[in-house]
Formats: C-alpha cells, structure tokens, sequence
C-alpha cells in the first residue's frame, strides 16, 4: 500500500481532529497591544490551525510568532513555533530545513526540562528520520520521545508512538514487529475510548496485511477504521481508508469492489482539492483495468493521472513565468530610473545614506547583543565555578571537621580509656601474687604495651587535628609535626622562607594536610632513608618540593595516579587553585613540586 505520505499525515493528527478557530479573532489579537501572553497564546493556536491545512502560512505566521516570542525572551514558545514550523517543512518537502528547526527545538525544551512538550517534537524528528530510510536513528529517537510519554503516563502518546515505530518494522520487512506495536497500540486506544486512534491502528494493521496478501483481514479492519472515521465524520481520513480499501480489492482480485472505493475515493479527494490522492488513486485504477483486459480505461485512468501531474508541473510553470514577468517589469522599471537619474540623483544618495544609517545601526545593535551575550556567557561560567568552589569548600571543611571529631573521640575517648587501663593496671600491680620473676616480667610488659598505646592514639590524634596550626605558622607546624613522628630509621630535613606572617586559615590547612599526606605515602610506601622538606613564599605564591630517596613507582601510571593517596593531594592543590607535578621512576625515590597562588 502506498500509504507512508498518508499515515504521517494521520499520525500527526492521532490526538485528535483539529477543531476549527475563527482565524481573524486570533490576527486582531496578534495584532493588538494586549498582553504578551494573550497575543502567544494566539499565536501558537493560530499556528495549530494551519499546521497541515495551508503549509505556506504555516511558515509566514511563525516568522511573525518568533519575533514576538524573541522580543520577550521565552525560550519555550520558540522551541513550540520551530516545531510547527519544522512539520511545515517536512510536508513541503523541506527536510533539511525541517529537521533544523526539530533539533533547535529539542535543545531549548531539553535544557528547559519540558517532557510534555519535548516528547512531541522527537516523534517530528523521528518521523522525519524515517521519512529519509535512516531508520535505526529514528527507532532511536521514537525511543526516547516512547520514554517521556512513560514518564508523562501519557496513554495516548505511547499509543502513537507505537503506531509510528512500528513504520520502521514494516520498511525493515519486521511484519510482526509491525503488528505487534500496532496491535499494542490498539489496545491503549480502546482502554481509553479512543476511537480515532483505533480506526489508526487499524488501518496500520491492515497495510501489514495488503503486503502479507492477507486482503481477506485487511479488508476486515479497514471496514472497521472506515465506520468509525464515518461516524466521527472525517472526510480526510474517510477518503485516504477508501483509497486502502481499493488497493486491498485489486490486491485480492475483487476489481468491482475496488473500483468502486477508488471512485468513492476520488470524489471526496476532489471536493479536498487532494490532487495528489487523486493522481494515486487513478494510477491505482488504471492497474485494475489493466488486470480486467480493459485497455481503454486503463490508458484513461492513466492520461487523468498524468494531466493530474501535469496540472502540478503547469503550476510550477506558471510560477516561473512570473518570475520572468517580475524580472521583465524590473528591468523596465530600472530603465526609467535611469533617464530619471539627474533629476532623481539627491534621492538616491539620500536613501544610500538613509540604508547605511540603517546597517549601521543594525551593525551596532548586533555587536551590543553579542557582547551581552558574552557577558551574560561570562557571567554563568562566573558563577559556576563560584558553586563548584563552594562546593570543594564544602567538602574539605567536612572532612576537616570529620578528622578533628575523630582526633576528640580518640584523645578524650579512647585516649583517657587507654590512660585509666593503664592506671588500673599500675596499682593491680602491687595485689598481684606473682609466683615468679617471669610472671611480673610479662606483667610489666603488658602495662608497656598499653602505655605504648596511649602515646600511639595521642599522636594519631595530633596529626588529624593539627592544633600547631592554631599557635603557630606553617613551617612551624610543619616542624611539630614532623617532631613527633617515631621513625628512627628515616631523616627529615624542613626548610621554610618567608612563612613567618600567618596565612589564611584555609591555606594554611590544605598545605599542611598536602605536607602530612606525602610524609604518609613516603613512610607507608618509599622505604626511604631521608626525607626533604621545602617551601618557600615569594611575589608569586608558595612552592614547594618533598622528595624522598625511596623506592619510587610509575608516575606515568594511570592506575597508580588514580590511588587516594595521589588524588587527595591533587584535590587539595586543584581547590587552591595551584598545580602539583609527581617526578618518580622505580629505584629513584620521588619528587612531589608544587605551586599554590597566594593572595596579599
């Protein structure tokens, strides 16, 4: 069945019959100084209404709503125009121009997080896909237009979905995919009392079966689309399920009822003024009575369908005809111009100098909304890292507060438990009958054991919650903190310039907690012997290196570069805004250099 042009039509309208609006009260309101949103409103009403009755004012009405819609800013009712204007286009045969104003609408309705409004216009594009054969992006895209409609739980919108996927599977030759979705379809549209969208499905369904030859079964759904179109009195849709009706009759051989519906056809195509039905629905007739031996109708039915093509090339004709007379009457006009010229010279450069006022000013105007457009651009990423920031804070003043309530609970928790253990263990000490010298040994060296402990939870306390920070510098907590390290098998050397004064808190906590992690990693992993530490503050900032002689690794490493350790330091630097370079190669210990801004 030659149907696809037909069905995109039906499909489009599978909400329901477009009513019909008194178009001159929506101009004079248009036209009028009512409020911005009255005169939208009309404006995307008027546009429904010519959507597919007349593409061409379509397009001219909706040049006229996008300059309302832009001196106002709303992005949504641009996205709603372009859409209209968009299945304009693709009914005049203007793909590329269709399918331009489809993904402008999609990115503006995306950003804007409208479903409602966005599902639609994937179905246009997906439609448009398929109408070009590429038909794995336009599955793809009636997928996600099928998502939002689940989300909406929009039944008729899943319902059309259905019926336009399931196109694909009948080009892809997928019958019963094709069915499938179509029967599915049919489905939703009863459980809601849909009866146009049943009569859709089911001429759907039918065109499976004209190409499967199952013309009894076509037949039979047909009948049943063509009563309901009947009773909803739908002449467009009642004359299209003529036509498949004909060519379901001549497919099944039964070419008196297939004469008769292509004529029934026909008739209501012409009080459309459907030339383009008619010229199917004759060439259609000219098949049956060829099949009928009827040779001279046949070569009838095929002059009327060529003088019905003929009539669309004469008006292209006529067309270019008036084109050359409108050349004509501008060369002749041109002409007078020309022996006018001295009399109509001051004119002239007053209207050249008038125009180049004019692209002046537009000039002007332009490059004003460019540079707002950039200040605007450049206001957003402003902001957005301001938030990114304040995000980073936020999360480094969280772990900062989580290590120092961890630091309280082990120094007044667990700390003053150790202590009292110790304490209690201390005076058991004197009532205990040892019944040798071992037995006290071993005594003695658990009440070590547990005062090894208490000096272990005290120091682990200090070093996540540097309180050198409250009463000293930089270097100078850096120093305590290094002072209390227990390695006797590992020498560190640090050396500050210019950290006398005090810096911001934040700063200060970051570089430390930075220092503090590259000592962990070099006594956890380097097995080095001498540790350097250096930071130096000049006009430029703070620098700083930690080198070890260890045992180093792979810096070239992703998977290495990805460990905690390594990101905790790169976060910390990123957050102040510095940079930090890991040097290392395995048996050549490791360099850690950094560089952080500082603000006078």
């Amino acid at each position: 069945m030659k149907r696809s042009h037909f069905l995109a039509i039906l499909l489009f309208l599978s909400g329901g019959i477009a009513a019909q609006v008194n178009v001159d009260s929506l101009h004079s309101v248009i036209g009028s100084k009512k409020p911005y949103s009255e005169q939208i409103r009309a404006s995307l009403k008027l546009l429904e209404n010519y959507q597919i009755r007349n593409f061409d004012s379509t397009l001219s009405e909706g040049d006229k709503a996008l300059e309302i819609a832009r001196k106002n800013a709303d992005s949504v009712s641009i996205a709603e125009i372009k859409r209209h204007i968009g299945v304009a286009s693709y009914f005049k045969g203007n793909y590329e121009v269709a399918a331009g104003n489809f993904l402008e609408s999609i990115a503006i309705l995306e950003k804007a997080n409208q479903p409602a409004k966005l599902a639609p216009v994937y179905n246009e594009l997906a439609k448009l896909y398929r109408k070009t054969r590429d038909l794995d992006r336009a599955l793809e895209t009636y997928n996600k237009a099928e998502a939002l409609y689940k989300q909406l739980k929009d039944s008729a919108g899943i319902s059309m979905i259905l019926n336009e996927s399931g196109v694909v599977f009948e080009y892809r030759a997928d019958y019963n995919e094709a069915i499938n979705r179509y029967t599915a379809s049919l489905n939703l549209a009863q459980k809601r009392g849909d009866s146009l969208g049943v009569s859709y499905s089911l001429s759907n369904i039918a065109g499976v079966y004209v190409i499967q030859k199952k013309y009894d079964a076509a037949e039979g759904n047909l009948l049943r689309a063509l009563h309901i179109r009947q009773e909803l009195r739908d002449s467009f849709a009642i004359a299209l399920t003529y036509s498949d009706l004909g060519v379901a009759m001549n497919g099944k051989g039964d070419y008196a009822k297939a004469i008769e519906y292509l004529t029934l056809s026909n008739q209501m195509a012409e009080k459309l003024k459907y030339p383009e039905l008619q010229s199917n629905n004759y060439n259609e007739l000219s098949t049956v009575a060829q099949k009928q031996g009827d040779f001279q109708n046949a070569f009838r039915y095929f002059l009327k369908r060529s003088t019905l093509r003929d009539s669309l090339y004469a008006l292209e004709k006529t067309r270019q005809i008036e084109e050359l007379n409108t050349k004509y009457e501008t060369a002749q006009r041109e002409k007078e111009i020309q022996q006018q010229k001295n009399k109509l010279r001051l004119q002239n450069f007053l209207l050249i100098g008038i125009a180049g006022l004019v692209l002046l000013t537009g000039l002007l105007l332009l490059s004003w909304y460019r540079r707002k457009q950039l200040r605007q651009e450049a206001a957003m990423k402003t902001e957005l890292m301001r938030q990114q920031e304040m995000a980073i804070r936020a999360v480094m003043e969280a772990e900062e507060n989580e290590r120092q309530r961890i630091a309280k609970d082990l120094h007044d928790g667990v700390g003053q438990m150790m202590s009292a253990a110790k304490m209690n263990l201390s005076a058991f000490e004197s009532d205990i009958p040892f019944s040798n010298e071992e037995q006290r040994k071993s005594f003695g060296k658990i009440i070590a054991l547990v005062d090894e402990s208490c000096r272990e939870v005290r120091t682990v306390s200090h070093i996540m919650m540097p309180n050198a920070l409250l009463k000293n510098n930089l270097g100078d907590a850096i120093r305590e903190f290094v002072g209390k390290l227990n390695q006797k098998d590992l020498q560190v050397h640090v050396y500050t310039e210019g950290l006398d004064q005090r810096l911001d808190s934040s700063l200060e906590t970051m570089l430390y907690r930075v220092v503090q992690e590259c000592v962990n990693n070099t006594i956890k992993h380097a097995g080095a012997s001498n540790l350097d530490i250096s930071l130096i503050r000049d006009k430029d900032g703070i620098s700083g290196t930690i080198e070890d002689n260890g045992k180093g690794f792979d810096s070239t490493n992703p998977e290495i570069r990805k460990g905690i350790g390594i990101r905790n330091i790169s976060s910390r630097i990123e957050y102040l805004k510095g940079t930090v370079d890991f040097d290392s190669a395995p048996g050549r210990g490791t360099v850690v250099a950094l560089h952080v801004p500082v603000r006078e």
